[in-house]
């Protein structure tokens, strides 16, 4: 009896040693999760270009609304193209600072609320937790959350399906 006592015990240790391994950083920073990910390759590209590499590898902690490659696709002809010139340097740290909130914001935090909330760029964007049915959805401005919590060792990236514009 003490055996499958103790059995069980080390079991449910094991369960929650993993479990919160699952839930603890694991050594990649927001730059490192989003340029390991083929989905945001136009978003590093921009974070490249406009100089913010070394900013979104420091410790934070930031919360980073992160739009996709077919985001960044659906903005009008040209527009991508021209924001990663050298002279639109200036343009394009501003729109991408308007997706960096200083501090950690989870899903948990703003579900059921809705905020607005101050960016690294100075604007606010309003996040919206009471968005879809039965308020379950998060959406920033007119984006829509479409991946929550990822977490990094200097804060939390969401994913987002359009490009935030200030």
């Amino acid at each position: 009896m003490k055996r499958r006592t103790s059995i069980k015990l080390l079991g449910g240790a094991a369960a929650l040693l993993a479990l919160t391994a699952c839930a603890q950083p694991q050594g990649d920073d927001i730059v490192d999760i989003a340029a390991g990910n083929p989905d945001f390759s136009t978003l590093v590209a921009a974070v490249q270009a406009a100089g913010l590499v070394d900013t979104l590898k420091s410790d934070g902690p930031f919360t980073v609304f992160a739009p996709t490659n077919a985001a960044f696709a659906a903005l009008p002809a040209g527009t991508l193209d021209s924001l990663l010139l050298p002279e639109n340097k200036d343009t394009l740290t501003s729109i991408l600072t308007y997706h960096v909130v200083p501090g950690q914001v989870t899903a948990g935090d703003v579900l059921g609320t809705r905020q607005n909330v101050a960016t690294v760029n100075g604007a606010t964007v309003d996040v919206n937790g009471q968005a879809g049915k039965l308020g379950t959805g998060v959406k920033v401005n007119d984006a829509n959350v479409t991946a929550a919590d990822i977490f990094a060792t200097n804060g939390v990236i969401h994913v987002i399906d359009k490009v935030l514009l200030p």
